[in-house]
């Protein structure tokens, strides 16, 4: 990165020469070496060469489990796609953020960079705003007294996803963060919140919203009412599939996700089915 630390980064690389690149931004307590099993094999098979790095505070980083603030993910985010354009020239960039991920994208993706366009799978837009004031209050309170203080890393037992393989390996990942820091959980607060801030100018490039129909980790009620208020832009795309959950790349649903993935990345404007589910949805 622009200050000298080293990100771990993880490539799949599709059989022949790629038509494509993916930069792919994981989730919270994730890293970028296991959000993308089951998906990138799906996105190398349609001639994509994926990338994905641990964020800082994530998986291989210097500091896991330590918020680094928005501001440094987004500035990484954004040297990470120069960089990545720099090494291919001549072939389109696309980036991918995952939840959390998808908050940070959505953040970076208001700045011009070399990407042909974004995508923001099930993205982080709870914030503050659902919490009661006074939950939001004692959290600041207590991360001001006790940062390091951990809690359980859960989504309030939440499943993420249908694929009880994913979360298994998920769970016995050395490199998940299973308790997390309360500096750690307000940082990722933040991050939503700016992500909502973010989304009505996001992005400077046609953009991609995906959305699942079972997701309990960013509720479809919190969802639409942010995706509802966005300005309509034609080179901006929402898509449901009401049998996904939270992680979609690792859903049973994952395969037609790619599908339409890479038929967006073939072809901004190509109909997809998935958008007609997401205007009944938003409904």
């Amino acid at each position: 990165m622009e200050d000298g630390t080293a990100l771990a980064l993880r490539v799949w690389r599709p059989e022949g020469p790629p038509r494509a690149v993916l930069l792919v931004l994981h989730g919270f307590g994730d890293h970028g070496g296991n959000s993308l099993i089951e998906g990138a094999p799906l996105l190398n098979a349609g001639g994509v060469l994926v990338y994905a790095y641990d964020q800082r505070g994530f998986g291989y980083s210097r500091h896991r489990g330590i918020w680094p603030g928005v501001e440094t993910l987004v500035a990484d985010a954004r040297a990470a796609a120069r960089l990545i354009a720099a090494r291919h020239p001549g072939l389109p960039l696309f980036m991918l953020g995952e939840s959390m991920g998808g908050a940070i994208t959505a953040i970076a993706g208001t700045q011009a960079l070399p990407v042909q366009g974004y995508i923001l799978s099930a993205p982080a837009v709870l914030g503050r705003s659902i919490l009661p004031a006074i939950a939001t209050l004692l959290l600041d309170g207590m991360v001001a007294a006790m940062p390091a203080l951990a809690m359980p890393a859960i989504a309030g037992g939440r499943a993420a996803s249908d694929n009880r393989a994913a979360l298994l390996r998920f769970g016995r990942d050395p490199l998940t963060i299973h308790e997390a820091r309360l500096d750690l959980v307000a940082g990722v607060l933040d991050s939503m919140d700016a992500a909502v801030a973010a989304l009505p100018h996001c992005c400077l490039a046609p953009s991609l919203i995906l959305t699942g129909g079972r997701d309990e980790v960013i509720p479809g009620r919190f969802a639409r009412r942010v995706l509802r208020g966005l300005p309509h832009r034609a080179e901006q795309r929402i898509l449901h599939y009401p049998d996904g959950w939270h992680l979609l790349l690792r859903d049973s649903v994952r395969q037609r996700v790619a599908a339409d993935i890479l038929a967006w990345m073939d072809n901004p404007a190509a109909p997809l089915a998935a958008e007609a589910a997401a205007a009944d949805w938003l409904r």
